[in-house]
């Protein structure tokens, strides 16, 4: 009988693959470069850095210069962008290990409207917050000193209280002083709400003629401020983080101090 012979198929096996080289640790002095450069691209870029690097419950924020709304000032001009502002409020008030803000100010004041929205982001925040004046909280830099919880000022620092202006083109109609009239209540309606300044007194020096050389207004200098009732107390950094503490301290034991 013929027999048939089956052919046995041997599978195929790849042959094995090389190991991968070790991958190589970036050397210290390239993390070194890449931490320097990170570090300066967040002072161009938001004015902050976080150094030095610790973990603190408190958020510091700072309002320099000249305060940048819709129009880009120019490069010469040192600023602080609303648009970068604002994002770091929000942040600080989502964040769950921040119990607390420090705004520090040293601005010549700047766009009204930028200014306003900051200063009503800080008075709604849920979190303790605390202001110090440090230099000049000038001009819109007034709404956002008071705007926080408690406010301090430098007995050195000035405050610089006038009337709304405007720059550039203006469209002569009774609409834009009316305009300009609205918006200035609204700042002296903010500062009289959150701080213990009356409505007339603020309009009083706002309005102040033959004490700043080419324009109406006054300049009120630290005790000043608060002897009007427009900054909270006269004080320093440590005050400041003092009493930011202790409201911290409150604000975990639901309003008592233990």
């Amino acid at each position: 009988m013929d027999m048939e012979t089956k052919s046995e198929t041997q599978p195929q096996v790849s042959p094995p693959s090389p190991p991968e080289p070790p991958k190589t640790p970036e050397k210290p002095e390239k993390m070194d470069e890449d931490r320097k450069k990170s570090v300066v691209d967040a002072i161009q870029q938001l004015g902050q850095a976080n150094v030095p690097h610790l973990a603190s419950n408190i958020y510091c924020l700072s309002v320099v210069g000249q305060v940048e709304g819709h129009l880009v000032m120019p490069a010469q001009n040192k600023t602080t962008k609303y648009e970068h502002v604002i994002p770091q409020i929000v942040a600080a008030e989502q964040n769950k290990n921040i119990e607390g803000v420090v705004i520090i100010l040293n601005t010549v004041g700047g766009d009204v409207e930028a200014g306003l929205a900051i200063a009503e982001m800080i008075a709604s925040m849920s979190k303790p917050t605390v202001s110090l004046v440090l230099g000049g909280g000038h001009s819109i830099g007034v709404p956002i000193a008071v705007s926080a919880d408690m406010s301090f000022i430098a007995e050195t620092a000035t405050m610089t209280i006038h009337p709304v202006r405007l720059t550039g083109m203006v469209v002569g109609v009774p609409q834009t002083f009316e305009y300009m009239e609205k918006m200035q209540e609204r700042v002296i309606r903010f500062v009289a709400r959150h701080s213990n300044i009356t409505e007339e007194k603020f309009r009083e020096l706002m309005f102040r003629t033959g004490e700043l050389a080419r324009d109406i207004g006054t300049n009120v200098i630290g005790r000043d401020a608060v002897h009007h009732g427009l900054i909270d107390q006269v004080g320093g950094l440590s005050d400041a983080l003092e009493e930011l503490n202790r409201r911290i301290e409150m604000n975990r034991n639901g309003g008592v101090i233990q």
